[in-house]
């Protein structure tokens, strides 16, 4: 039996609570996860069974959602998120990593923050929580893929302008983004000789430099020097064509350039289900691809699809592992 997962409760103002006790009540024992953070958030009538251990959580979670409750210093308002509260939001990620650090989870999954609040309640200093996990690990590098049935996609570069992505897209960068992808599709999904398809920076990968010369001058030399090491590495492809359903037969995972090069087929063919995974922490970590909804927070109407998703992405890789 493996350890619980962790799930951070996010920013409580957004729909955070109220999946997380629906998901509670789609997956019950059969995915025992504990929701860190206030339990008097949860949505009223929620079954909560404070734990003081989380090795409390497989016997609690058939009757119960477990939590490892939390004082939040302000009231929470649905739709309105108080920087006040941006510490305690910020500390539950934190004792979400020394759970699953110690082994005392066996991964951790992160409900959506609101980052302007963190900002203005703890000077955060991180674009988001994948900066933030690379920190509290160690890690100078990681990368975020959105994952679901259907495809497996990793932007090389993630929440920068497309101005800046020409600069930003380094030899190093791409060789490490490759390296660290099929290190966690052979540890996390149990891939053990992973294909990775690798798409091009400009429109038909640069059509022969009439269209860029980065697929000449350094992508596609960088592919073919690339010291393979028991995976399958293919392109600069035209990102036009990759994401098809034949063409995603023939890959485990596609590197795109750029955010939305990778995001938008993914969220096209699967929007519901996506769930982001960090790659390169030395723990499991995902996340519903999605925000804290705060227009729809408090309204009983928020899908828990992706949060599912994500929590039972993560029990399977950490069986994988």
């Amino acid at each position: 039996m493996i350890a619980p997962i962790a799930l951070s409760c996010g920013d409580p103002a957004g729909i955070g609570p109220e999946i997380a006790a629906k998901a509670w009540d789609a997956l019950r024992d059969s995915c025992p996860f504990v929701y860190l953070g206030d339990a008097t958030h949860l949505p009223q009538g929620t079954p909560v069974a404070r734990l003081t251990d989380l090795s409390q959580a497989h016997s609690a979670s058939a009757t119960a959602l477990p939590v490892l409750h939390r004082d939040f210093p302000a009231p929470n308002v649905s739709g309105q998120p108080a920087p006040a509260n941006a510490p305690a939001v910020i500390a539950a990620i934190e004792q979400g990593v020394r759970l699953v650090q110690s082994g005392a989870a066996s991964a951790l999954c992160t409900a959506p923050i609101n980052k302007k609040a963190l900002i203005d309640g703890a000077d955060f200093a991180y674009p988001g929580h994948t900066e933030f996990l690379a920190a509290l690990a160690g890690r100078d590098r990681v990368v975020m893929m959105l994952a679901s049935d259907q495809l497996r996609v990793v932007p090389a570069t993630i929440h920068i302008p497309l101005s800046e992505v020409p600069t930003a897209l380094t030899p190093d960068l791409l060789r490490d983004t490759i390296a660290i992808t099929a290190h966690g599709l052979r540890t996390q999904f149990g891939i053990a000789h992973p294909r990775i398809a690798i798409a091009g920076l400009n429109p038909h990968a640069g059509e022969g430099g009439k269209m860029g010369t980065e697929e000449l001058d350094w992508i596609a030399p960088l592919l073919a020097d690339l010291n393979p090491e028991g995976y399958t590495v293919t392109g600069p492809h035209p990102a036009d064509t990759m994401f098809h359903a034949a063409a995603r037969a023939r890959y485990d995972a596609a590197i795109a350039m750029y955010h939305d090069q990778a995001l938008i087929p993914i969220k096209t063919l699967d929007f519901d289900r996506g769930v982001n995974v960090t790659l390169g922490l030395p723990f499991i970590r995902t996340s519903p691809d999605h925000g804290t909804a705060l227009d729809i927070a408090g309204q009983n109407i928020a899908t828990p699809t992706s949060l599912i998703e994500a929590l039972k992405l993560a029990q399977t890789m950490a069986q994988s592992r």
